[in-house]
């Protein structure tokens, strides 16, 4: 059913009456003679609908899957593979918004911010569907009895196919057409013209497989629309459709906008609107004697692409389910830690983080059992996208190129490395135990004097020299391919282990089994020989109640001395009760100098 109305709000008489609805230019009679005033006419129209949300406790404010006309949900479910289609997710709300003309939308907007609707990506000003063509064209437009002809011959215009036939062309085709014709002289002295002249190409759509696409979805990074409803009043009157099809009704000149009220007004009249909102436009009203506006029923739809991550997945996943919000990310792959109550939905999940990603993320994986091999890879499960796990990463203006299948890459300690490279200087000679594909090494290349970098495993050795020359940083890293501790009494063992100022031991589960490696580095050399001590950084994992004594104490095992100063900071929590450490200290010269035949 629908209701319609007008309130005519007079300049000298503050109350609102309703009469039938028509609009009349008339003045009120006034017993004072003072000048006439015309009559300003607010039209109201506004449809009754039937509530559908089936929540029976809504979300009180704010856009939710919870509210709106919710479709069914289609999904087909075989054993753990769980397809969901994105049309199930759109919503749509129906609220009230007032109609103004274009050049009053801004102001208004100022003056009615606490009445429109403020909800988080949702302007609350929208175009009126069909009604946005420019006033200056609207002699133009109006050309013709209907106006249709009117409006055809300038899409003719605008397009350039009234070329022959007599219609005058488009000022900026005609530019165009002048450009061509210019001789080489005139090109030179307008050089600039052709290039400005020339309207964009437009791109080809693709085709969407889904309908629901097709029909409303039609511009670039839409996931919201706002219609008018319209609806045949039956008996022709001048209150039917709001969005005429045909221009030059005297209704509404020129373009206009809809200003969408808070959702507290939705399905109201004129009569619930607060004094605030009828006191501004009787302002405005007073201020013009051809100004209109008109309270309509708008229809809101959310699409799938304006629900973010977690709101979909609370939606999905069961009660009690608690909703995956973060992963990491390496290049264009998203890393999941996925619970166990999560698999059964792993694949929904992994869709969903993937269009929510897009296009940055085109992979996601999901780690399937802890890290027990000692070249330290993880086992991987791709659940969407493309399957390829090599990727390049950039960190600190550095390109690594990483295999997620062959390698370990762990975006979270990107800031650790970062402050690692804050305490090195030129003249430090940096060697890095267990480097991995080199995300500290080639960092530090470019910071210090030489690199050491030495890793067990061989796939992480080639992409650490792979990475080296695309950085163009090979000339500063001498590659290894050890043990840790071989690699470590090597180096010390030849003349280059001198030099070395900054030793790097990111192993956490088993870097400080590798201390014993330093004992008696220098004990082919008389004690009170001048030497350079090394600046240990160890990082290790902790579960103890007190973390940074108990890796004190394991250093110190390690090591066999118990007088070592240790620099103990934490890096960060990888699970309950279980830190990351990193310890920095100067090898003590007693641990340097030991003799190692008499260590049992």
């Amino acid at each position: 059913m629908k209701l319609a109305g007008s309130i005519f709000l007079n300049t000298h008489f503050l109350p609102l009456t309703t009469t039938t609805p028509k609009l009349l230019f008339l003045p009120l009679p006034n017993p004072n003679p003072k000048p006439k005033h015309s009559l300003i006419p607010i039209s109201i129209t506004f449809t009754r609908l039937a509530s559908s949300n089936p929540n029976p406790n809504p979300i009180s404010y704010g856009p939710s899957l919870h509210k709106g006309t919710a479709p069914t949900l289609q999904h087909l479910q075989n054993d753990s593979l769980l397809l969901l289609r994105e049309d199930a997710f759109t919503r749509v709300f129906h609220l009230s918004a007032l109609r103004v003309p274009s050049a009053y939308c801004s102001a208004l907007e100022t003056r009615l911010r606490g009445h429109l609707l403020n909800w988080p990506r949702i302007r609350n000003i929208a175009r009126v569907p069909g009604d946005d063509i420019d006033p200056d064209l609207a002699s133009l437009v109006n050309s013709g009895e209907s106006g249709e002809e009117g409006h055809v011959s300038l899409q003719r215009r605008i397009y350039g196919q009234a070329e022959g036939d007599g219609d005058v062309l488009s000022p900026v085709l005609y530019r165009e057409k002048l450009a061509r014709t210019f001789n080489s002289r005139g090109f030179v002295k307008f050089r600039n013209l052709a290039k400005i002249s020339r309207p964009p190409k437009r791109k080809k759509k693709k085709e969407e497989e889904e309908e629901v696409k097709v029909e409303r979805r039609t511009g670039k990074n839409v996931f919201a629309t706002v219609e008018v409803v319209e609806e045949d009043d039956g008996g022709g009157g001048i209150l039917g459709n709001l969005v005429e099809e045909e221009f030059g009704r005297e209704k509404w000149r020129g373009s206009t906008r809809l200003l969408l009220l808070d959702e507290r007004y939705a399905g109201g009249g004129i009569q619930d609107l607060p004094e605030a909102i009828k006191a501004v436009l009787k302002e405005y009203a007073e201020k013009s004697i051809n100004l209109t506006f008109e309270l309509v029923r708008c229809k809101l739809t959310l699409f799938y692409d304006y629900w973010q991550m977690n709101e979909i997945l609370e939606v999905i996943l069961p009660d009690g389910v608690v909703v995956p919000s973060a992963f990491e990310t390496v290049g264009h792959i998203a890393h999941l830690n996925l619970r166990e109550e999560h698999l059964p939905y792993k694949t929904l999940i992994a869709k969903v983080v993937l269009d929510k990603n897009k296009p940055k993320i085109q992979t996601v994986v999901n780690k399937i059992d802890s890290i027990h091999n000692e070249y330290r890879t993880m086992q991987l499960e791709v659940l969407a996208g493309n399957h390829s796990l090599v990727t390049t990463v950039v960190e600190n203006g550095i390109r690594f190129q990483v295999d997620l299948a062959t390698v370990y890459w762990n975006s979270r300690l990107a800031t650790e490395r970062q402050r690692l490279l804050s305490g090195f200087t030129r003249k430090d000679v940096v060697c890095d135990v267990f480097s991995g594909v080199g995300p500290l090494a080639i960092s530090a290349a470019k910071i210090v004097k030489h690199v050491f970098a030495n890793d067990l495993n061989p796939f992480a050795v080639e992409y650490l020299e792979r990475n080296s020359v695309l950085n163009k940083l090979e000339r500063k890293i001498e590659v290894f391919n050890m043990d840790g501790r071989r690699f470590i009494k090597s180096m010390y063992a030849s003349d280059k282990g001198h030099s070395i100022t900054q030793v790097v031991m990111n192993l956490p589960n088993e870097a400080a089994e590798f201390l014993d490696a330093f004992r008696g580095i220098y004990k082919e050399r008389p004690k009170d020989t001048e030497c350079t001590l090394p600046m240990i950084h160890l990082y290790g994992f902790s579960k103890a109640q007190d973390p940074e004594f108990d890796f004190h104490e394991r250093i110190r095992i390690a090591l066999l001395e118990v007088a070592v100063n240790v620099e103990m900071r934490r890096v960060r929590l990888v699970a309950p009760g279980k830190w990351m450490l990193c310890a920095s200290f100067v090898l003590p010269r007693s641990v340097a100098f030991a003799n190692t035949a008499t260590d049992t």
